[in-house]
């Protein structure tokens, strides 16, 4: 397909300093040009992830050479090939983990870090899958070890992370439990695949589910809370299980007894994702194709979207990412 002709300028969401959503604003940005392995997309539609609010807040910035902007994750067509940029046309449909810049018309995304759109699926819902299922993938299959017909556990199960880890879990023959803060969404994560979702508001999930596996514990702990949950899956882990954390919403800093990380020989690991080689997040992109996408396109496993918002309200989308949430939101990009 004959390149297209490509604007000078496109509109993007700047952050103008740190703050809260209101700090987010519509400007007008070069294109950028694709690199050596790069391609360029024209973007239709953007997922919003809550590493985007720590970004906009001054806690989470973008790697040395990443766009100042936010976005971690796009869908949209390929428009122009940097050098070595090797698999890709111009005019093809695809989906991309990014180190940045998603916000807008425009983005390059390491050609290696570039997944087909699946057949069936729309923009929007291709938009909503790289970062969630980057992250699944690595932490739960790869450093997690989760393997057909073991216990699995991750927290917030009705979000971005929880929906797709449900889902992917269960398809992969595991034994899926969840935690979520109201009734609704507790039986809305075990419509997806959960076993047993646990009301966090009233409930004990350490309780809850010592009373369903008894002494066999959880093979695989996804940890999202940190704080008072790490001794908690400490104590709740199989013999040889496995716990990632990939975040710290109730503090990093605990006082632990590891005694039982000794005599049940357990894995304590966690990683991130956007800091990665590209090498290895290619290497994470070759599985899901393999994997996932099969599973995707058979419709075994859906992105779940909450909402969707206009570029330009990038601020409400924020809003909406802190608040209440069903899935992932995503931009529009007109």
């Amino acid at each position: 397909m004959k390149a297209e002709r490509l604007p000078d300028t496109m509109k993007a969401i700047a952050i103008t300093r740190p703050g809260g959503p209101e700090v987010l604003r519509l400007v007008k940005r070069p294109v950028p040009q694709p690199g050596k392995g790069e391609v360029l997309i024209r973007v239709a539609a953007a997922g919003v992830n809550y590493p985007d609010v720590l970004q906009r807040e001054g806690r989470y910035p973008p790697p040395k050479g990443a766009p100042e902007e936010p976005g971690l994750e796009v869908a949209g067509t390929v428009v122009a090939l940097g050098p070595g940029a090797f698999r890709w046309k111009v005019g093809d449909e695809v989906c991309a983990l990014v180190t940045g810049g998603g916000y807008a018309e425009y983005c390059v995304a390491a050609a290696a870090c570039c997944l087909p759109v699946p057949k069936g699926l729309s923009m929007i819902e291709a938009a909503a899958m790289p970062e969630t299922f980057f992250t699944v993938w690595t932490n739960v299959f790869e450093r997690g070890g989760l393997k057909k017909g073991r216990t699995f556990l991750v927290h917030g199960g009705a979000g971005g992370i929880g929906t797709t880890a449900i889902q992917m879990a269960r398809a992969l023959g595991a034994r899926v439990f969840t935690t979520a803060g109201s009734e609704e969404n507790c039986r809305f994560c075990e419509e997806l695949g959960a076993e047993r979702a646990v009301n966090y508001r009233n409930e004990d999930f350490e309780e809850v589910l010592r009373e369903i596996l008894g002494k066999a514990g959880v093979d695989a702990i996804l940890d999202i809370i940190g704080g008072d949950y790490v001794q908690k899956h400490i104590r709740l882990a199989a013999r040889d299980g496995r716990i990632v954390n990939i975040n710290y919403m109730h503090g990093s800093k605990v006082e632990l007894d590891l005694m039982p990380v000794m005599l049940k020989r357990l894995w304590l690991t966690g990683s991130t994702l956007r800091i990665r080689p590209v090498a290895e997040k290619g290497a994470i992109a070759m599985s899901l194709e393999s994997v996932i996408w099969p599973l995707v396109e058979k419709g075994e496993i859906r992105p779940v979207i909450d909402s969707v918002f206009p570029l330009a309200e990038a601020a409400r989308a924020h809003e909406k990412v802190c608040g209440p949430h069903r899935g992932k939101i995503v931009l529009r990009i007109d």
